[in-house]
């Protein structure tokens, strides 16, 4: 059994596919129905690693070492199952295959075009993504806007796979805006026809239209859509403005949307338990306690860039039963103002980034949490300048630095893996992925994950350098985690001080609503009975 549910959207992008899919595969998860999910990102990048994060918010890794897109971090976190390369696809990986099978000849001397040989790959890769999970139905949603050049490749797949599979196997939901008319204060309904136009123009026609909204969503207005778009009006499903996306799935349960699909799909399924994630919204929206952390970042004005540190923030405040009230601070402000752009905060998050601009603010952040005993969580880049603020402040090597800002430093306490010298291109060579790790016992670390090893997710090319380890351990940071054949420090803590914990994997990646992540545990509670 093969199942197929694509996911289109019109107007406008940033309407929400992403959460939408991920809703879907929650929804289908919670009836007992096998689901996997998948996103397609028309752009020829082959990956999501070189992109700028002012276009495309964060990267987001896969376990087995996929740089992909931040959506593939909503389908993990909705699902609570983690996903692989087969998840994610992009036209650079599509057009990629195509002409390597090309060069060896495969083809067999045909013309090769995009009909039919890159529509035969995008839907050969599409498969594979229930093949390899062992799924029964595939989520697939289609980035972009319909009408965009680069999607129609996609929307002929798509075309195709109706035509060739049974009709209860393939099904389109095609996400519109239905905005308000600030002159008027009147829900309009244009948009998503002509959005409707668009797909039907390209031999497509939707069987479900969810509409965005900011408004309820009059059952005069849906009647008028279903009409005019020729779906059924039970399937013009409401999809409002909501104060988290944790609650998505919920208001989709509400429209009886999973179990409209799964009759469309000709699919039975058991009774729906939405039990547990029901509890965690309630959790995350009656804590009554608040607790302020600072995140010093390079990219703070566009929140995207730290999608998965919010969202493990949120998780881990719904279990410890803190409101996390996120004060985003620029790096270059503490670079000008010091002390005072740290002022009032209860704990210290440094994250990932790279390049220099903004340097010297995380360094003094990582600095003054050791000084004054403010719990601090560095995360990848969070370690690397902790470990050069405690080489400056307390081992007196005022030069110290990585050489990724100052190939010159008398003290590279940060520096390239020797596998890592001569490395040139940029993307996909970094050290990606789940890799194993030790924790030593009687650290911080050890006592957050109640356990001696460990499994996390890495995005880096730069690592702590051992040959300065005995001299930090002396005079009080200790490598708290360390690979299991002892060549690369994991991680690092401040022996003697409340919480000072730096990490050079991103364990934002694993954490899950149901499943919070231990170490955004450990500091929230930290921040919490410090602050008390």
């Amino acid at each position: 059994m093969a199942k197929y549910v694509f996911v289109t959207g019109g107007v406008v992008s940033g309407l929400g596919k992403g959460v939408l899919t991920a809703s879907l595969g929650c929804l289908l998860r919670s009836r007992g129905v096998r689901v996997t999910l998948q996103k397609i990102d028309p752009y020829l990048n082959v990956d999501a690693g070189t992109m700028n994060p002012y276009e495309h918010g964060e990267v987001f890794v896969t376990k087995d070492g996929l740089e992909t897109d931040l959506d593939i971090g909503h389908y993990e976190r909705f699902l609570h199952e983690d996903l692989s390369r087969a998840n994610y696809l992009t036209t650079g990986q599509v057009y990629w295959a195509v002409i390597q099978r090309e060069r060896k000849g495969d083809y067999l001397g045909h013309t090769v075009q995009v009909i039919p040989h890159v529509t035969e790959e995008i839907k050969s890769r599409i498969k594979e993504a229930l093949d390899v999970t062992g799924s029964a139905v595939v989520v697939v949603e289609v980035g972009g806007t319909v009408g965009d050049i680069e999607g129609l490749p996609y929307l002929e797949a798509i075309r195709q796979m109706r035509d060739e599979l049974p009709r209860e196997d393939v099904v389109v939901v095609h996400l519109a805006y239905v905005p308000v008319l600030s002159t008027t204060g009147e829900l309009k309904t244009k948009p998503t026809q002509h959005s409707v136009k668009e797909l039907r123009a390209v031999g497509i026609q939707p069987d479900f239209i969810v509409a965005r909204c900011p408004l309820p969503l009059p059952w005069a207005l849906r009647k008028k859509i279903a009409l005019f778009c020729d779906v059924p009006v039970e399937h013009v499903i409401e999809d409002r403005d909501l104060p988290s996306i944790y609650q998505v799935p919920l208001a989709l349960a509400q429209e009886g949307f999973d179990q409209k699909l799964l009759r469309r799909l000709d699919l039975g399924c058991a009774e729906q338990d939405l039990g547990a994630w029901q509890d965690f919204v309630r959790r995350l929206e009656n804590c009554e306690q608040r607790v302020r952390i600072g995140i010093v970042g390079k990219y703070v004005e566009l929140k995207d860039a730290y999608l998965s540190i919010t969202e493990a923030l949120r998780h881990a405040g719904a279990a410890v039963g803190t409101k996390v009230d996120i004060v985003w601070i620029p790096a270059q402000k503490v670079e000008e103002a010091k002390e005072k752009a740290l002022a009032g905060l209860q704990g210290i998050l440094v994250p990932g980034g790279f390049g220099e601009r903004g340097i010297a603010g995380k360094v003094f952040a990582a600095d003054y949490a050791r000084r004054t005993g403010i719990p601090y969580l560095g995360i990848c880049l969070g370690m690397q300048v902790a470990v050069i603020a405690f080489a400056r402040s307390v081992l007196g090597w005022k030069e110290a630095n990585s050489t990724e800002f100052d190939p010159r430093t008398p003290y590279p306490v940060i520096d390239l893996l020797p596998e890592q010298t001569g490395v040139q291109a940029k993307g996909g060579t970094m050290r990606l992925g789940e890799y194993p790790a030790k924790l030593r016992p009687g650290t911080h670390i050890h006592a957050a994950y109640g356990g001696a090893h460990i499994g996390e997710r890495h995005r880096h090319r730069y690592e702590f350098n051992l040959q300065f380890l005995e001299e930090f351990e002396r005079k009080g940071l200790v490598a708290c985690a360390l690979s299991p054949d002892e060549r690369l420090v994991e991680a690092v803590e401040v022996r003697d001080h409340p919480w000072y914990v730096a990490v050079q994997f991103h364990p934002e990646f694993r954490s899950r609503p149901l499943r919070p992540h231990p170490l955004f545990v450990a500091f929230l509670r930290a921040c919490v009975s410090c602050s008390s």
